[in-house]
């Protein structure tokens, strides 16, 4: 018998094998994604299209930067996002110029309606998590990625400063996004590779900020890392306290396998997003995805891709993946 989408990722949590394997993709929605009521209809026509058990809330990356002054246009890039025309921090003296937002006004107020429309059109069976950018990844969108290990070097009192600022305005629009039933947080890490910081660099100015945001939603039941990049300190960030932990796995170790002798909790994952979900054929992501059930016995997996599913991908390919795990519940 059909359960439904919660009843099924709570028993994935549970490290019980589910009716079927939960899946999840997600992408941006260019242009959709610049006023709140747009982008929740086009969140509801992508879900009511293909039937995730998990949906990922897709603001651009600048919706919590934007009160600070930053901008940004669309120019057509294939993952959906924007291009930064403007960042706020142009010397290190700008750091200790960043005050706290107020998430009842401007642009994180506006995200506060998408969530609101959200909350009324999705049932309490169907999860919604909001995206966060971690306080690192934020300030490098406030600065721009090649000076930040520059500042974090040279300057690092006034990094930790504007660090503290973000982290306060993040716990501030945290605890205002409770009001809408979200299910979790999707928190996005760009920093723990070692081509950017050193495990070193990465403790002291990411994970002393990421952890008291992951603390403020230690009461939601449905938060999830996604780990960017490759040369991932995946050791590091396998401690964090989350249900559900996401990576480029088919790009970078480790495999799902090994991913999940390191973390406690569930994996997501398995589909190569570029080579195979774009660019291949629907066989090769059925074959695939099988791969990925066999690598994880069916238990503690949510099906998906590493990062944001690009514009271009084919609708046959999505649907490929769905047939797995439709066939999943035989």
């Amino acid at each position: 018998m059909m359960i439904e989408h919660r009843t099924r990722l709570e028993k994935t949590l549970s490290g019980e094998r589910p009716d079927r394997i939960p899946w999840s993709l997600w992408h941006h929605f260019p242009v959709d994604d610049q006023e709140p009521h747009s982008l929740a209809k086009a969140t509801i026509a992508f879900q009511d299209q293909f039937d995730f058990d998990l949906v990922k809330v897709m603001p651009p990356s600048s919706y919590c930067l934007k009160d600070w002054g930053a901008e940004d246009k669309w120019e057509g890039n294939l993952e959906g996002t924007r291009t930064y025309t403007r960042r706020p921090i142009q010397n290190p003296e700008d750091w200790y110029k960043l005050d706290v937002l107020n998430p009842y006004k401007g642009y994180l107020k506006k995200q506060l309606d998408c969530l609101s429309y959200l909350k009324t059109s999705f049932s309490n069976h169907t999860p919604f998590i909001q995206t966060i950018f971690n306080p690192i990844s934020q300030a490098k969108n406030l600065l721009g990625p090649d000076l930040l290990p520059i500042h974090l070097r040279k300057f690092p009192d006034a990094l930790h400063a504007g660090l503290n600022t973000i982290m306060e305005s993040t716990l501030r629009f945290i605890e205002a996004i409770k009001a809408y039933d979200i299910s979790g947080i999707f928190f996005a890490i760009q920093h723990a590779s070692y081509h950017i910081l050193t495990k070193v660099e990465y403790r002291e100015f990411g994970t002393a900020y990421d952890l008291p945001i992951l603390q403020a939603v230690d009461d939601l039941w449905l938060n999830m890392v996604h780990l960017h990049g490759d040369a991932i300190m995946f050791d590091l960030i396998a401690d964090y306290p989350v249900q559900i932990l996401n990576w480029h796995d088919r790009e970078t170790p480790p495999s799902l396998s090994k991913g999940l002798d390191q973390f406690p909790g569930v994996v997501c994952g398995g589909i190569s997003r570029i080579e195979n979900l774009v660019l291949g054929k629907p066989e090769k992501i059925k074959q695939e995805a099988i791969e990925a059930i066999k690598q994880t016995a069916g238990k503690r997996l949510i099906l998906g891709t590493g990062c944001v599913l690009p514009l271009n991908t084919p609708y046959g390919n999505i649907m490929a993946l769905r047939e797995v795990v439709e066939e999943s519940e035989r």
